[in-house]
Parts: C-alpha cells; sequence; structure tokens
C-alpha cells in the first residue's frame, strides 16, 4: 500500500504541541482564578471609603440690621453616615461685633450690624471624614425716603431698613396731615431741625401701632433733646392711636403759646388719643401737654423720663385717666403730673388714684372742685406757689388715708409757707380728711383776710378733719368761719405743729 507522508507531516505538529497548549490554558485558568480570589480578599480587608461634601449655601444680599439665616442643610455623607458641623466667621466688617448663634447647628443666624462682607466657614465631619465650603453674606444700608409734602391722600407707612437704629423717612419740612396716616410697626421717622407736624381736624388722623418688638420711632436726625418741634394735634377722631411708640429728641420751639412739648393736644378742637405703652424721652420741655378740652380716650403703661420740665401737663378733667402703672419719675426736670389752672368736674366722683411709683400730683393753680373729688391712700398733692384748692358748693373733698398711707397736701418747694391751702364751701357730709397731712399753706389770705392751711367758710360749710398733722402755716392751721363747722374734736383729733397762729380759730 502506498503511503500518505502529507497527511502524517500535518498531523504530526499538531500532535507534538497539544501539550503546550494545554499546559497554557491550565496557567490561564490558574491565574484568573488567582487574581479573582486576589480581588475579593482584598476587597474585604480595605473597603471603598465614603466622601464628606460640605455646602454652606448660596452666597446672600442682606440690610443691615438684618437676621441672616446661614444654611448647611445640603451637606452630605455619601454613605448617609451622620454628620457634625462647625461654623465659623472668617472675617466680618472692621467695626462689627456679630457672633453667630448656635454656630454648630447646621441653621445658626447672626445679625448683620455693618455695611460690608461676613464671610463664613462650614466644616462638616462624619465617620468617613470631614469637608468644608465658604459662604459670603454682603450687608447694605439702604436709603431712607424723604418726606417733604402734606398728607393729603390715606397713607401707609412702611418699615423699609431692618435696622431699627436707622430712619425709614426723614421728615424735611413742617407738614400737615390732613388726611389718614397709617404707620406700620417698625417704622423710624426723623426730624429735621425745627420740624412739626400738625394732625389736623376735619380729616386728618394718626395710627401709629408698633408692637413690642417692633416699636414705632418718632426722632430727630441729631439725637439730641430739643432738635425738632413735635407733634401737633388737633384732630378729634376717635381712630388716633399711639401704641408702643417713642418719641424723642423734640421741644426745639414752642409748640403752643410758651409751651414746648413732644405732643400737643388741642382743647378748642378737643382733640383725642389713645395711648398705650409708648415713651416719651430726652424732650426739651414736657413729653406731653393736654390743653383744657383735649381728651386721652385710654392712657396705660406709658413711660416719661428726661423731660427738662415734667413728664406730661393736663388739665384735671384727663388725671382720672391717668393708670397706675404709668411712671413719670425717670429724671425729668420736675417728677410730677403736673395739673393745670383747672377744675374737677361733672356729675359723678372723680377719683386720683395715685401711681405705683408714688409720683405726686403738681398743681400750678386756682384750683376748683365743683363734683365728688376722691384721693386714695398714698396720693400725694404738691402745690405751686399761692396755688389754692376750692372746694365749691357743688363738689366734696373725700381724701381718706391709712396709717400707713397718708394723704398729704404740701407745698412744691417744701417749705413753708408757700401755697394758699385748702378751701371748704361745701356743706357735702363727705368733706373728710382723715389720715392725712396738710402742710406749708397759709402764704396769703385765703378768705375774711385770715390765713390758713385749712379754712371751712360759709353757711353750713362742714368738714370732718381727724388724724391728720396739720403743721406749717403762715397763719392758722384751721380756720372754722362763723356759720360754719368741723368735728367737735378737731383739736384734739389731730396733730398740730410750727403753725404762725393758733392751731385752731373758730369764729363764733
Amino acid at each position: 500500500m502506498k503511503s500518505t507522508p502529507s497527511v502524517y507531516a500535518h498531523c504530526l505538529p499538531l500532535t507534538s504541541t497539544l501539550p503546550t497548549l494545554i499546559k497554557q490554558s491550565i496557567i490561564f485558568l490558574l491565574a484568573s482564578l488567582f487574581f479573582l480570589t486576589s480581588c475579593k480578599k482584598e476587597n474585604e480587608v480595605n473597603p471603598v471609603t465614603g466622601a464628606v461634601t460640605a455646602s454652606a449655601g448660596a452666597d446672600q444680599s442682606v440690610q443691615v440690621g438684618q437676621t441672616v439665616t446661614l444654611d448647611g442643610s445640603a451637606s452630605k455623607d455619601s454613605q448617609s453616615k451622620p454628620l457634625s458641623y462647625q461654623w465659623t466667621m472668617v472675617r466680618k466688617p472692621a467695626k462689627s461685633n456679630v457672633t453667630l448663634t448656635d454656630p454648630n447647628s447646621f441653621k445658626p443666624t447672626f445679625k448683620a450690624d455693618e455695611v460690608g462682607e461676613y464671610e463664613l466657614e462650614l466644616t462638616v465631619t462624619s465617620a468617613n471624614g470631614k469637608g468644608t465650603d465658604k459662604v459670603v453674606v454682603t450687608a447694605s444700608a439702604a436709603e431712607p425716603l424723604a418726606i417733604n409734602a402734606n398728607i393729603t391722600v390715606k397713607t401707609t407707612l412702611v418699615d423699609r431698613i431692618l435696622n431699627p437704629d436707622l430712619p425709614d423717612y426723614i421728615v424735611t419740612k413742617s407738614i400737615d396731615v390732613n388726611h389718614e396716616l397709617t404707620i406700620n410697626p417698625g417704622v423710624v421717622i426723623a426730624f429735621e431741625r425745627d420740624v412739626r407736624v400738625n394732625v389736623n381736624d376735619g380729616g386728618g388722623l394718626l395710627v401709629a401701632q408698633g408692637t413690642a418688638d417692633k416699636k414705632i420711632k418718632f426722632v430727630g436726625v441729631q439725637k439730641t433733646k430739643g432738635y425738632w418741634v413735635g407733634i401737633s394735634l388737633y384732630s378729634g377722631s376717635n381712630a388716633n392711636t399711639m401704641e408702643y411708640v417713642e418719641v424723642m429728641h423734640a421741644g426745639s420751639r414752642t409748640i403752643y403759646s410758651t409751651t414746648k412739648s413732644a405732643l400737643f393736644m388741642s382743647g378748642g378742637n378737643k382733640a383725642q388719643i389713645a395711648l398705650k405703652n409708648c415713651l416719651f424721652s430726652q424732650n426739651d420741655g414736657y413729653g406731653i401737654y393736654v390743653y383744657d378740652g383735649a381728651i386721652l380716650r385710654e392712657f396705660a403703661q406709658n413711660t416719661f423720663s428726661n423731660h427738662t420740665e415734667a413728664g406730661i401737663l393736663l388739665d384735671a378733667p384727663n388725671v382720672a385717666k391717668l393708670d397706675a402703672a404709668s411712671t413719670f419719675t425717670g429724671g425729668n426736670g420736675r417728677n410730677v403730673v403736673e395739673v393745670t389752672q383747672s377744675a374737677i368736674k361733672g356729675s359723678n366722683e372723680v377719683v386720683w388714684a395715685g401711681f405705683a411709683d408714688k409720683t405726686p400730683y403738681r398743681i400750678s393753680g386756682d384750683f376748683a372742685v365743683d363734683a365728688g373729688w376722691k384721693l386714695n391712700p398714698g396720693v400725694r398733692i404738691e402745690m405751686n406757689r399761692d396755688a389754692v384748692i376750692r372746694i365749691n358748693t357743688g363738689g366734696y373733698l373725700l381724701a381718706k388715708g391709712t396709717a400707713d398711707q397718708k394723704i398729704v397736701f404740701t407745698g412744691a418747694d417744701q417749705s413753708a409757707p408757700y401755697w394758699k391751702g385748702i378751701i371748704c364751701y361745701s356743706q357735702d357730709t363727705k368733706n373728710t380728711l382723715e389720715n392725712a397731712e396738710v402742710s406749708n399753706g397759709g402764704s396769703s389770705v385765703i378768705v375774711s383776710g385770715k390765713k390758713a392751711n385749712i379754712a371751712v367758710y360759709g353757711t353750713k360749710a362742714a368738714m370732718s378733719i381727724k388724724n391728720t398733722r396739720i403743721s406749717g402755716s403762715g397763719g392758722y392751721g384751721v380756720f372754722v368761719a362763723y356759720g360754719a363747722s368741723a368735728n367737735t374734736d378737731l383739736t384734739s383729733a389731730n396733730t398740730f405743729e410750727a403753725n404762725a397762729q393758733t392751731n385752731v380759730m373758730i369764729e363764733k
């Protein structure tokens, strides 16, 4: 048989290389297995580390005085591990005194107090490490608007500038308010030198209602006593209101006649207003001047301090409107409630209740009592030079103190004698002085050529005087005229001291 060498020749090389190919395949498989095994073990021993990303939020533009809220809530850990936060003020304006509230929270706050840039850095930390980011807050000051024209349409002034120390509006010239003017909480109005505001009757009215934390302020452009004139209220509208309002730096010129006052209320127009939680301070003259005929519709928890004169000057009918919680003794020229020459009137008993801070009433002139006048225990009445209290036939005086809360009538400067005294023409059985003190009267003749601390004069005029100290008179302690009467134990039931003439003079 003939052989086939070509076929044999091809088969021999394939057969001879087979072991090598097998060997290479086995080596490749073993290497792959080793690599895969090694990778698995590598991952088990050194797992992939998570990432921490800090986000301090977008840059902000704010006004000076605005509370800025930072926001790091977009910060994250790639494995959702708990984060801790630390904010740091990197830079701020040179005069700034701000500090962060709760810098370890993701939303701290601060109040921008100066114009300029505030740069803050947030560092966020977790078990996987930490990350940082920065944010820039730019604070600017808004410009106040000028008020230089009369208010002739319904107008509302809004809080434009968040910094409560900067004015939202500047009144550049004296203006008349002839329509409704509403002032929103937080508004600051500054007045140029010698400027005044007249709230006129026949359409003008003022509604200025702030809140405890957003007060309305009327101030001078320069914050000095007596810089602008003040507010004259002629409007009789029962909507006039000032609540949580501060009035300061007024009294540069007289607002009525010869008197300076931050707020003047006209009597001829029967101007009226409700005043609650207001501050009148640093005014040259009085805080408020309520002219005879004007009406304090409401009056509660007001404060008067640092005036050249007294905090308030008002007529007798409005005195009873004053509440015990209001204060009038903070560094005024006279820490008193000053009452003009006027009269107690009406058909109902009028009560002067006194004040928690013991402020005295100061009566400036001839004071007539033509209705029932009751004084509560602890009330102190001071009388100006040669002033007199007249209890007329249509009125009575009921002044009953207690052993530890005397009712006091005395002269304004505590020297004897200084004022005329009390004269009673009234026949009313309610006329009473009990647990009281009456001193330093008798400065001049009170009736019938007589000087006295107390005079009871006229047919059937009567007064009961007990447990009262009567002293320092320029004449008699008590003078009871013919036809008038007092309690029979007048001499023994009272204490007398240092009266220029007889303690008790009873005409018969």
